[in-house]
C-alpha cells in the first residue's frame, strides 16, 4: 500500500537519548499506541546488537538502524511500515556517517531525510562541524528536488529558528543552538522553498518546545526550546493533515513531533 491509496500517513520523529534507556521507560507500549507509519529516531547510542530483539525487530515494522562507531553515542534509526523502494544509510560522507546521522528513505511520491545534526558543543567547538553537516544535507535534499522528487526532512536540527520558539532568547543569543549562523540555515531552507511544517499550521503559537534541559525543573515550567522539525517542500503542503508536538510523551528530554499526511 503507497500513501497516495492511504486515508492517512503519519510520521513521528524522537530524539529518544538512549533508546535502552527510553525502552526501559516504555517505549514498546507507547509504539503500540501511537502506531505511526514510520518512526525516525535520532540520539539511539545503541548498536542494533545491543537491543531486545522486540525493540530492534518491532512486530509491523521493518528497522533500519544507522549507529555511530563510538558506543553509546548518537546514532539513528528508522521504523516503517511500509517498506520503502531505496534507504541509504548516511550522506556518504565518512565524516558524518561514522557517527551515525543519516537515514535517507524513498516511499515514492515523496523521499524522507531523517537527521541528528550535531550539536555545536558549550564552548562552540563543533559549530563548524554542525553547519558543515547542515550544508551537506541540505546539499543532498536539493538534489532530490532537482530530480523532481517532493522531500521531507526531520529530525532533531539542535537549533531554534526564531525568538518564539525558545523560552529565553535573550538569555540564549550566545548559546549554540540559537547562534545566528545556526539559525540563518533555517532561513535558508525556508528562503529555497521549504516549509516549516509546524508554523505552518501554528505560525503564532508560543510555549510550544521539544527539548527542555535536565535541570532546574525546566521541563515543569516548560522552559524549553524547540529543535525538533518537519520540513517539507512546497509540493506535499496541500497533503498536510496534522504537525503536532508532543510535549505530554515522557522518556526522554526530548518529545516527539509528528507530521500526518493526507
Amino acid at each position: 500500500m503507497t500513501p497516495e491509496n492511504r486515508e492517512k500517513f503519519r510520521l513521528l520523529s524522537w530524539n529518544v537519548n538512549g533508546l535502552r534507556a527510553a525502552y526501559r521507560k516504555g517505549f514498546m507500549d507507547w509504539l503500540a499506541t501511537e502506531q505511526p507509519d514510520v518512526l525516525c529516531l535520532q540520539e539511539v547510542r545503541a548498536l542494533p546488537e545491543q537491543l531486545p530483539k522486540d525493540l530492534r525487530e518491532p512486530q509491523d515494522y521493518r528497522a533500519y538502524w544507522a549507529p555511530a562507531e563510538r558506543k553509546g553515542y548518537s546514532g539513528v534509526a528508522l521504523l516503517t511500515r511500509q517498506e520503502p523502494s531505496k534507504v541509504i544509510l548516511g550522506l556518504g560522507d565518512e565524516a558524518f556517517d561514522r557517527e551515525g546521522r543519516t537515514i535517507q528513505a524513498d516511499y515514492g511520491d515523496f523521499v524522507l531525510l531523517t537527521a541528528y545534526f550535531p550539536n555545536g558543543s558549550r564552548d562552540h567547538s563543533r559549530v563548524p562541524f554542525k553547519m558543515a553537516y547542515k550544508r551537506a544535507l541540505l546539499e543532498r535534499a536539493e538534489a532530490l528536488r532537482s530530480q523532481g522528487r517532493a522531500v521531507i526532512i526531520c529530525g532533531d536540527v539542535n537549533t531554534a529558528h526564531r525568538e518564539i520558539d525558545l523560552a529565553r532568547p535573550v538569555q540564549n543569543q550566545t548559546t549554540t543552538g540559537f547562534l545566528p549562523q545556526e539559525r540563518a540555515w533555517i532561513d535558508e531552507v525556508l528562503e529555497r522553498g521549504y516549509l516549516d511544517a509546524f508554523r505552518e499550521l501554528n505560525p503564532d503559537r508560543e510555549g510550544a518546545y521539544s527539548w527542555w534541559a535536565n535541570w532546574g525543573g525546566a521541563r515543569d515550567r516548560n522552559i524549553g526550546w524547540r529543535i525538533d522539525y518537519f520540513f517539507i517542500t512546497p509540493d506535499l503542503r496541500p497533503r498536510v493533515l496534522e504537525a503536532g508536538i508532543h510535549a505530554d510523551v515522557m522518556g526522554s528530554d526530548h518529545c516527539p513531533v509528528s507530521l500526518t499526511l493526507g
